[in-house]
């Protein structure tokens, strides 16, 4: 089963392959089906926004396509930033670190730092069928950041168990993260989904 990445992050490629190729699933770079699409999120919704990505890149290729669409939801901040993560400064070119900045800055004087990673992951083919799935990751805002690994808000989303999101080493994010729910629950479903179209 192979499916076209609808996303030009080159460290979300090496996740999404390390995570569904032990499933049989294999995942290719936009570049490799030779397309080069970046359709804008208008979606309310992560699963709207994993769709819109998914379909725009079938559309391009013919080939059936694999998205995510993932952000943090922080309780104190009425689940902000959310679909805006990538964006949260106003400027997707802004680095990650200016994210992560400006969150901190906008909970210095927060005291209930609750907050979840959240991933749709949405498989759509050729013809039309949309398969998709949620996961979650759940933990707080760390008051500074801390680790070198991971990427987004990973420095400064601290884990039930003192980590840090960014101290995990890629094996261990892989099987913890909310990316890594959600394709296993979308594994499971494109299993169904598959043996019922082979009827």
């Amino acid at each position: 089963m192979k499916f076209v990445l609808a996303s030009q992050n080159p460290k979300k490629l090496l996740e999404m392959r390390a995570i569904l190729s032990a499933e049989g699933v294999e995942v290719i770079s936009q570049k490799d089906a030779g397309i080069n699409v970046d359709p804008e999120e208008t979606g309310d919704t992560f699963e709207e926004n994993a769709v819109i990505k998914a379909k725009a890149v079938v559309e391009a290729s013919g080939l059936p396509a694999i998205s995510d669409d993932s952000g943090l939801a922080v309780d104190a901040l009425g689940g902000a930033p959310g679909v805006y993560s990538a964006r949260y400064t106003g400027d997707h070119n802004d680095s990650d670190e200016a994210r992560y900045r400006l969150l901190l800055e906008n909970m210095k004087n927060v005291k209930q730092r609750s907050a979840k990673f959240v991933s749709y992951a949405a498989a759509v083919f050729p013809n039309g069928d949309v398969v998709s799935a949620c996961g979650e990751c759940v933990g707080s805002i760390a008051l500074a950041p801390r680790g070198s690994g991971g990427f987004g808000y990973d420095p400064v989303f601290l884990l039930p168990d003192g980590r840090m999101m960014s101290e995990l080493s890629a094996e261990e994010k892989n099987v913890i993260s909310h990316r890594a729910a959600a394709l296993a629950a979308l594994k499971t479903k494109l299993t169904e989904y598959l043996k019922n179209a082979d009827k």
